[in-house]
């Protein structure tokens, strides 16, 4: 009994050794990567003025009706989104398993031996059965992880959980914006093709005065045939506009997950959209707390920071713990009786001597490992920086280019106007106002086109600046309940 006390007692130590050494690994102390970072955005934009600090998320930025129920069909349904969802609950998984192995794992055991030993091999020279059974607990090839090997795979577990819970934040901030501006795009093709059709009716009401005037001989050949390529030319509109909007809704559909009907897609045109809320740029510093590609990154690179420490550890000697502790007997009645108590304890220790330099090898490859996601990081800094940069100077000049298109469109609308009443009172000729007619039909399409890019530039720099965060700059990631339990 009192074997049995200190098999107990040493088990109870193994136990607790993790905890006491779980802090102590090999790997380096990681330093984050410090990229040189601009002041002030390439674009000039003056980001004191701007602080980046307003917008909270999604839900801020969106303020159309339909628009924010068909981002929150997406969010549910979306695949993409639930594969990268699904991905965070394998990693935490694997998180949990690898902790795991930091404790004993103990098991019952019960079980039976019947052994026949032929009358040629028995001592008494008469065949007989013997029977053993038992009963008992134990843990088997438990390591004490002196030398944090174990720790340091927990610590890469629970980085790569993190990365991966990242990166469902990336593909929900990706999602949110494919939606926006699927459906911004949906209402300007809409709108392009109305104005394709209102174009072809007025193309074919000209041209059947023109047919009236050649007919009366007041017009030639040439002006009627000039007159038709015009018909034509807003028929082809007409047929590749209709194309068009049937794809945007598909594209719509595939998005949110689900077929949608024409109550979730009221809107005809950009005008019929609520506006989007202006998106601040912020300073270039809070980039690294927002994106989640970014932040995504440098839990990788922790990853293999830790990866490094388990690798050294393979350099030093294993200890691993094998005991059981229970009751045997030849009989199944006297299992439990006085005296019948059995134990085994077998510690062992494995002490690397010759592996032809793969264990150096495996450290090496850690380490180039580790070198690449440093480099990983920074471009992903890099790349963020430039896309913010791009956003914030195309939005500058799409302004101005949405004030000079519309500026051009009215201009063209007079212009056709007035060629028109100089035509008819044969002071130009048909050339003239037909030209007059397609700069204006034109100017009127790319007004839409640069209305759409222009709303479309908010939604991207919300995706480019990260956007779903705190006042205090921090990025809002998707469950941090869970992270909060993987990091116990």
């Amino acid at each position: 009994m009192r074997q049995s006390k200190k098999l107990l007692h040493a088990a109870c130590v193994a136990a607790l050794l993790p905890a006491v050494l779980g802090g102590c690994t090999m790997a380096p102390k990681y330093e984050r990567p410090q990229p040189q970072l601009p002041d002030t955005w390439a674009s000039g934009t003056d980001a004191s003025a701007q602080p980046g600090t307003q917008a909270m998320d999604w839900t801020q930025v969106i303020t159309d009706a339909p628009m924010k129920r068909l981002v929150e069909l997406a969010l549910k349904n979306n695949r993409d989104l639930r594969v990268a969802a699904l991905k965070i609950v394998k990693a935490q998984a694997q998180h949990q398993i690898t902790r795991a192995d930091l404790l004993p794992k103990i098991d019952g055991t019960a079980g039976s031996t019947s052994t026949r030993t032929p009358a040629s091999l028995s001592s008494t020279g008469n065949a007989y059965t013997s029977r053993s059974y038992s009963v008992g607990l134990g843990f088997s090839s438990f390591e004490l992880d002196f030398f944090g090997r174990i720790q340091s795979l927990k610590q890469q577990a629970l980085e790569q959980y993190l990365s991966t819970e990242a990166a469902h934040k990336s593909v929900e901030l990706s999602l949110v914006a494919e939606v926006s501006t699927a459906y911004l795009t949906l209402a300007a093709d809409r709108e392009h093709l109305s104005l394709a059709k209102e174009i072809l009716e007025t193309e074919q009401a000209s041209y059947d005065l023109q047919k009236q005037r050649f007919d009366n001989g007041v017009a030639n050949d040439l002006d009627l045939a000039q007159s038709r390529t015009t018909v034509d030319t807003a028929r082809v509109s007409v047929a590749r506009y209709t194309s068009l909007v049937t794809q945007d809704e598909n594209t719509l559909a595939v998005l949110v997950g689900m077929p949608l009907s024409a109550e979730l897609l009221p809107a005809k045109s950009l005008d019929d959209i609520a506006p989007l809320t202006q998106v601040p740029a912020g300073l270039p510093s809070e980039v690294l707390t927002r994106r989640p590609d970014v932040i995504a990154a440098e839990h990788t690179l922790k990853a293999t920071n830790a990866n490094i420490g388990a690798a050294r550890a393979m350099h030093f000697p294993i200890i691993s713990l094998t005991g059981s502790y229970g009751t045997s007997s030849n009989a199944i009645n006297g299992l439990f009786k006085s005296g019948s108590q059995a134990w085994s304890f077998i510690p062992q220790i494995s002490l690397p001597i010759f592996h032809a330099g793969a264990i150096s090898a495996g450290v090496d490859y850690a380490v180039a490992d580790r070198d690449i996601y440093v480099a990983t990081y920074e471009k992903a800094v890099q790349t963020a920086f430039k896309e913010v940069s791009d956003t914030l100077a195309q939005g500058a000049s799409l302004n101005e280019q949405v004030s000079a298109q519309s500026s051009l469109a009215k201009a063209t609308a007079r212009s056709y106007e007035l060629s028109t009443l100089r035509y008819e009172n044969g002071v130009d000729s048909f050339l003239t106002k037909l030209d007059s007619q397609r700069s204006n039909a034109s100017a009127r399409q790319d007004l839409i086109s640069a209305r759409l890019s222009r709303a479309a530039n908010v939604l991207t720099l919300y995706k480019v600046l990260g956007g779903g965060w705190h006042e205090e700059g921090e990025a809002v990631l998707a469950a941090p309940a869970a992270k909060q339990t993987a990091s116990k």
